[in-house]
């Protein structure tokens, strides 16, 4: 099956290849972690489908802080008695880790453009949630990327 998939991409031009890595690492929960593995298992060079992943996923949450930014600029801060509980342990997370903290860990739990999202209304530094993010997509990338290729090579040899 795997191999099936690879002859297929490969058949593809590698600008769409590109694209749809970017595309599914675009996606709240496939983000560039499970977008890196998709590159992989689909053959393309593990470098080009981490990068493709990660750029997708910056640029979707990117979009989200820059959007919730200008939310909490027209309408101020969340009362924490307001908040559903679910953005409530969220707080109480921003509040003991601080930004880095949740967005590296953030992402175990939710996608990178909801985490950023709610950092942001929470009233942390936009500029500050955008780069811990950036480092994060990152790491979880490269490590989904580089556990892939680890499978898929093992999967070939066996």
């Amino acid at each position: 099956m795997i191999e099936g998939l690879q002859e297929w991409t490969a058949g593809l031009p590698a600008v769409l290849q590109w694209l749809g890595v970017m595309a599914a690492g675009a996606i709240p929960f496939v983000e560039s972690y499970l977008g890196s593995v998709i590159g992989v298992v689909a053959g393309l060079n593990p470098v080009v489908a981490v990068l493709a992943a990660v750029v997708g996923n910056i640029v979707t949450m990117t979009l989200v802080v820059l959007s919730a930014d200008s939310l909490r600029r027209r309408r101020g801060t969340e009362a924490p008695e307001q908040m559903s509980l679910r953005k409530q342990r969220l707080r109480r997370l921003f509040d003991r880790f601080g930004v880095p903290g949740v967005s590296l860990l953030g992402q175990t739990v939710l996608p990178s453009q909801i985490t950023s999202g709610a950092l942001v209304a929470f009233g942390a530094n936009t500029r500050g949630v955008i780069v811990w993010q950036v480092v994060s997509i990152i790491l979880w990338g490269v490590l989904f990327g580089v556990l892939a290729t680890l499978g898929v090579d093992l999967l070939a040899t066996a």
